[in-house]
């Protein structure tokens, strides 16, 4: 990866221009594809398979009248009058004939009618008005809505001075969110930690350009989708705050490493090559977590949380790209502007990061004790985090919806926000509307009722509903109960009327959806903690790194949940946070705080954790490589976790009632996982465990890819590109090969073999084997250099792995025709393992006859008694090598082969 890294780097900056131009047409283009084929946002939420849902999409077939989205006028009448007075009832009525007659309108409920129960307050003052429209929420003309407040205003000139109307309802609580001042300043912060970060204005300024460049690709793209999908209205928003966090911090990395290169001196091309080569591993690695993560958001099965997660994940992966393509282009313009006047020091950065985790380890089990303690302490009001589907009573205060809302809750009790719709299927009764009305008595009596203002069989006289009003609003956990108790009375239903009963409405749809959503919390969490264990043991190829890791995430998320219910459910700060509403938190965040700061703490495990690999790997003093590695990387880490903060903040205060939990969740979730969980709990946990962090089983060694999400190959090849300096077709300097223990097998060749050349090699079967499976590109773990037919090994096996034939002697039936077919094939290399273990003259004859015809192939054989191949090999082109005896059993380990 990183080579392919370097190779893309060198590539943008030779056409950097054409690279700028590009993305600048790709924004173009989205964003008038967007402009003219965008079909605005939805915030329905549909549940396959839901009976809420499923009963929903049959009502509207046989039921239409109750399809669509409705609207609510709120009306009172001045103070001393009822709204039921002759004028007022005139004046209302009029009001309703006048809107029952427009385009677009299916049904108008007149509160005064005689099939109409309860939608008079009991105090006789105010009148409830549902109108049905035909079109669902989103797709309701502006005109109709502009004309339902005029409307409202000329009733309430009507009903004279003191009185009150208001309109609201699901037309009026489609709110798309938008970009307001707030965001602004997370922008401004952002780039206040680029500068003290960076110490250049032009340095500063590049991944904020880079990073407004990428949301707005994703952010048009995501729009452009709505034509084609269904896109939830909060989906842009999350795009924009995670293209704005992700886009600057991985552009930060990059910029970071490139300064840091140039104040050493090198050429401003290979520093933008090396950093892409290097950090940008980093880079795709905690871009494709994240990614992953959020397509996971596809568990429960819900269109509308699967497009927003694959949505939120293309936000994600331009991000990525504009930081690997963008920046270099950038920093190439930029030349020379950006390499430091004279040599930056580091030390006062550096030193900070040392005193900090020298204090965390010096007592280790006290610093893991305090902060396990105190995150499972934050995390106890998650307890209380209720889901919910908000409706109208979140939104902003001084909308319609919310003054609707709230003038319905204040007259006629909060249930009357969140109806319920009960179904009966009454084809088969003699008398359907006496059965429909004995269920609505039935209904009537049960606790947490509040009314039953409508039961009416439909126009064909197949289905029957029933409008159940309950006493609490559609959040609270009362209403949830009357949900199932309505539900358990369907087989009641059934014996008594011969038909069954089902509960949909939007309210019930809710409840289904939060519980649906809160059963898949398990599964998913399994699914994302199992994957850190995984990518996090094949990039630090140890166990108890990735479990710490997982562990850390655990308190990380719990926290966080925990903090999100402590302001969102109970109510603390909601105030000086610009919070109007609380209750239940919007049904999906649990699962989107999951996917998304998984990936953010992966970033951070691998940034910190990865240099004390690397140190540990040069001196293996486990304690120096923390502090180390940790006091080189720990700034790094501070400013993008402060800007990734100041980004999510930003967007707190902001009114989408969607948005703000999330926007909180991820800025305390940030924090608490970088400057709690990695910054001071892991570097304790690793002092406790010492040299035991980097120990893997020999089973999962030999099973698990490799992943250098640092660069290290890429180091190694930059280190050795003029070494051997001639045509060796293997050149081999402190070669060794170790087993899946770490323990060396072979060490210490040196090895210069020209084209045509024979290499004999004695020493142990086990010994001669493992450097022939070496020299070949068949063993993970080698150490030293060693470049094969002009490739370095190991991260270039891949390549030398076709080129050169390994015959295995001793397993071979006909070792003689294996080296034949290679030779006919071209193979550049053979190596021929355990020649000795031939034991039939013939073969061996045949194979020298071989070596000796072939002067342009390369051998390596292996053998244990010399005696036993004398004579085999030309004398004119052949050498030898002996490995030197060992004293211990080499082969008690096993080679990590691939």
């Amino acid at each position: 990866m990183s080579s392919l890294l370097y190779r893309l780097a060198r590539a943008v900056v030779r056409g950097r221009g054409w690279v700028l131009v590009g993305w600048l047409a790709l924004l173009a283009v989205l964003g008038a594809g967007a402009a003219f084929f965008q079909q605005g946002m939805e915030t329905e939420f549909e549940i396959p398979g839901a009976e809420s849902q499923d009963t929903l999409d049959h009502l509207n077939n046989v039921f239409p009248q109750m399809s669509g989205s409705r609207a609510q006028l709120v009306v009172t009448a001045p103070d001393g009058q009822r709204i039921d007075s002759p004028q007022a009832r005139a004046a209302v009525e009029d009001a309703v004939h006048e809107i029952e007659g427009w385009d677009g309108v299916s049904a108008v409920m007149n509160p005064f009618a005689d099939i109409v129960d309860d939608q008079i307050s009991p105090d006789g003052s105010t009148a409830l008005i549902n109108a049905q429209f035909e079109a669902q929420a989103t797709q309701v003309p502006q005109s109709a809505k502009d004309a339902l407040v005029r409307e409202t205003g000329e009733l309430e000139q009507r009903l004279g001075p003191g009185s009150e109307a208001h309109v609201g309802g699901e037309v009026f609580s489609m709110n798309v969110p938008s970009v307001g001042m707030t965001e602004a300043v997370g922008v401004v912060i952002a780039l206040l930690v680029l500068l003290l970060m960076l110490r250049s204005l032009v340095a500063a300024v590049m991944p904020l350009i880079t990073a407004l460049v990428g949301v707005g690709v994703s952010m048009t793209f995501v729009l452009l989708c709505t034509a084609f999908t269904t896109v939830s209205s909060a989906a842009p928003m999350l795009g924009m705050m995670l293209g704005l966090a992700v886009g600057i911090d991985y552009s930060l990395f990059i910029v970071s490493r490139h300064r840091e290169q140039l104040a050493e001196g090198v050429e401003v091309r290979e520093s933008i090559a090396r950093s892409v080569a290097t950090a940008g591993s980093a880079v795709i690695f905690a871009g494709m977590t994240v990614i992953i993560a959020l397509l996971a958001l596809a568990v429960p099965g819900i269109p509308f949380l699967t497009t927003m997660g694959v949505l939120a994940g293309v936000a994600i992966a331009v991000g990525v790209g504009v930081a690997l393509t963008m920046i270099p282009a950038l920093l190439a313009f930029a030349g020379e502007r950006l390499r430091p006047e004279r040599p930056r020091s580091t030390r006062p950065r550096r030193k900070f990061g040392l005193v900090w985790v020298r204090a965390v380890t010096k007592a280790p089990l006290l610093t893991v004790v305090v902060v396990v303690a105190g995150l499972g302490l934050c995390a106890i009001p998650a307890a209380d985090l209720r889901l919910s589907v908000p409706d109208a009573g979140a939104q902003p205060v001084g909308t319609p919806a919310r003054d609707t809302y709230d003038a319905v809750a204040e007259h006629f009790g909060p249930g009357y926000n969140s109806p319920l719709i009960v179904t009966a299927d009454v084809i088969g009764s003699k008398d359907p509307l006496g059965m429909i009305n004995g269920m609505a008595d039935e209904i009537r009596e049960l606790p947490g009722v509040a009314a039953v203002p409508m039961a009416t069989p439909n126009e064909t006289i197949d289905t029957g509903i029933i409008q159940v009003v309950p006493t609490t609003g559609g959040e609270a956990p009362q209403t949830e109960d009357l949900v199932h108790r309505l539900r358990d009375m369907s087989p009641h239903f059934e014996q008594e009327y011969g038909s069954g009963i089902k509960v949909t409405g939007m309210t019930a749809v809710g409840i289904d959806l939060s519980e649906k959503l809160s059963d898949a919390l398990l599964p998913f969490g399994i699914i994302v903690v199992g994957l850190t264990l995984v990518l996090l043991a094949m990039v630090f190829r140890s166990v108890w790194v990735p479990i710490k890791a997982a562990l850390g995430y655990l308190l990380s998320v719990g926290a966080t949940f925990g903090a999100t219910a402590f302001v969102f459910n109970q109510g603390h700060l909601a105030g000086p946070l610009n919070i109007s509403h609380v209750g239940g938190v919007i049904s999906f965040l649990p699962l989107l705080l999951m996917a998304i700061l998984f990936g953010l703490a992966m970033d951070y495990e691998v940034f910190l954790v990865s240099r004390m690999r690397e140190d540990f790997s040069k001196h293996g003093d486990a304690r120096r490589a923390i502090e180390s590695g940790f006091a080189n990387v720990s700034p790094v880490v501070l400013a993008a976790a402060v800007i990734m903060i100041a980004v999510f903040a930003a967007f707190v205060p902001h009114g989408d009632s969607n948005i703000k939990p999330i926007a909180f969740g991820l800025a305390v979730g940030v924090f608490v996982d970088a400057f709690l969980v990695r910054m001071t709990l892991v570097p304790a946990v690793m002092a406790l465990l010492g040299d035991k962090a980097w120990w893997l089983p020999g089973v999962l060694a030999r099973k698990l890819p490799e992943l250098d999400v640092e660069g290290e190959a890429l180091q190694h090849e930059l280190r050795l590109a003029g070494w051997p300096g001639n045509d060796e077709v293997i050149s081999a300097r402190g070669l060794a090969a170790h087993d899946d223990r770490g323990e060396s097998v072979v060490g210490n060749v040196n090895i210069a073999l020209r084209p045509g050349g024979v290499l004999a090699v004695a020493g142990s079967n086990a010994e001669a084997s493992a450097l022939l499976h070496a020299l070949g590109g068949r063993v993970r773990a080698v150490r030293g250099d060693l470049r094969v037919l002009g490739y370095l090994l190991p991260q270039r096996a891949r390549a030398v792995r076709p080129r050169a034939e390994l015959v295995r002697c001793r397993d071979s039936a006909a070792p003689a025709a294996e080296i034949a077919a290679a030779i006919d094939e071209g193979v550049p290399l053979v190596l021929v393992d355990e020649l000795d273990a031939v034991a039939d003259g013939r073969q061996r004859a045949d194979i020298a006859d071989l070596i000796a015809s072939a002067p342009g192939v390369t051998f390596v054989v292996t053998h244990q008694n010399p005696a036993l191949t004398d004579g085999l090999l030309p004398a004119d082109r052949s050498s030898s090598l002996r490995l030197s005896a060992r004293t211990e059993a080499p082969a008690a380990g096993r080679l990590l082969e691939v």
